[in-house]
């Protein structure tokens, strides 16, 4: 079926980022990986190519468009290139809007245009050793001292922990305020008692960093909080729709391009004197994933396009995010299956589509909160 949903505008975008992951990305990719870290200079050529701060306003140096298909592309181009660790989709389309639609006019004058020029890398700090998905579990706090807050906590897990300059700090400022007593403090690179644990050894997207964070006594000023005061419960709520399309958008992308590279493999390969395509449990298999492919990508497309005109809600992301990380996640191991040995190989693609893509299921909410949200939507 044919996509309706883009225009040539948006292909020509394609070409751009395919371009740009020819020339800044894959070359370097091999060693990120083993570095477990990317490049700060990938982050600087991505803003001299104008794929950072796509929806931030241009006076700020960005590009000035709301239009959530823009990060669409980037999103399905980087997954198809295998290319995580960069992490753009985390910048623009997770921590952006917190930026863009919370920021006082004086903070997007000092943080947007580095924001937008990839010399300011971003993270949010929410989840800690003790809290996940569970806001009401956060113990991380901040005590009013009148012209700063006190910081004390730690958080774990946090991608572009290692290489960020701004972290979004999600903190306790009310004790007795339960989830609804939490707020946003933006803490920079260089604050004194801020500090990095380890650049963690996950299992896949290993040059994605992901840290360990520690906040010990950190006087964070004023002017550095985000949004209202005890409002982080609304603005988190307000913005995990977009967060999860974007998890979603990646996961149909990642379980089409698994289904397309493993079509071509099994058209290849032989046993028995015979190209694996002729064998009819092949054939069933991969009728299966390109139905459920299809169908999926019908509505994820669809909910793109809800977003894209502001009439999304968060059922239907959850409904997003769920259904297509799940299929990620059944299509990346039965793919693999069907490369048989040479599926386990580090050197071929679906190996590393496997490790990489299996956090789907989990961050952003896990598929069993997807549920619960889904499921109280329905019987209250």
């Amino acid at each position: 079926m044919k996509r309706q949903i883009f225009t040539a505008e948006h292909e020509a975008f394609r070409e751009t980022v395919r371009t740009f992951l020819a020339k800044e990305v894959l070359p370097h990719y091999e060693q990120w990986e083993k570095d477990c870290i990317v490049s700060r200079e990938a982050w600087l050529a991505a803003g001299r190519q104008g794929l950072l701060g796509l929806a931030v306003d241009e006076e700020y140096g960005g590009g000035g468009t709301a239009d959530f298909r823009y990060g669409v592309v980037l999103a399905e181009e980087f997954t198809r290139a295998g290319a995580a660790g960069l992490a753009i989709g985390l910048h623009n389309d997770i921590i952006g809007p917190y930026l863009t639609g919370l920021a006082t006019e004086e903070q997007k004058r000092r943080w947007l245009p580095g924001f937008c020029d990839g010399s300011l890398i971003t993270a949010i700090a929410m989840t800690e050793p003790g809290a996940g998905s569970d806001l009401q579990g956060i113990a991380t706090h901040a005590e009013d001292k009148g012209d700063h807050w006190l910081l004390n906590g730690s958080k774990t897990f946090i991608s572009n922990g290692i290489l960020a300059d701004l972290v979004i700090v999600v903190a306790r400022t009310t004790p007795e305020g339960g989830a609804h007593g939490l707020s946003l403090l933006v803490v920079e690179r260089g604050t004194d008692g801020f500090e990095r644990g380890r650049n963690l050894d996950k299992i896949g997207q290993k040059s994605q960093d992901t840290a360990e964070l520690f906040f010990t006594d950190v006087r964070v000023p004023k002017e550095n909080l985000l949004g209202e005061l005890n409002g982080a419960f609304v603005h988190l709520m307000t913005n995990l729709a977009q967060e999860r399309m974007a998890i979603a958008v990646a996961g149909i992308a990642a379980a089409e391009h698994l289904l397309e590279i493993t079509t071509r493999y099994v058209k290849e390969r032989e046993a028995f004197g015979r190209p694996l395509a002729t064998k009819q449990h092949i054939r069933f298999e991969i009728a299966e994933m390109a139905t459920e492919c299809a169908v999926t990508r019908s509505f994820v497309d669809r909910c793109i396009v809800d977003h894209s005109n502001g009439e999304l809600d968060a059922v239907h992301a959850s409904m997003a995010k769920w259904w297509a990380t799940e299929l990620q996640k059944r299509t990346a191991d039965r793919c693999l299956q069907l490369h048989g040995g040479y599926g386990y190989m580090s050197e071929y693609r679906v190996a590393r589509a496997f490790t990489d893509g299996r956090i789907q299921t989990i961050y952003g909410g896990t598929t069993e909160i997807m549920k619960e949200i889904i499921g109280r939507s329905l019987l209250g």
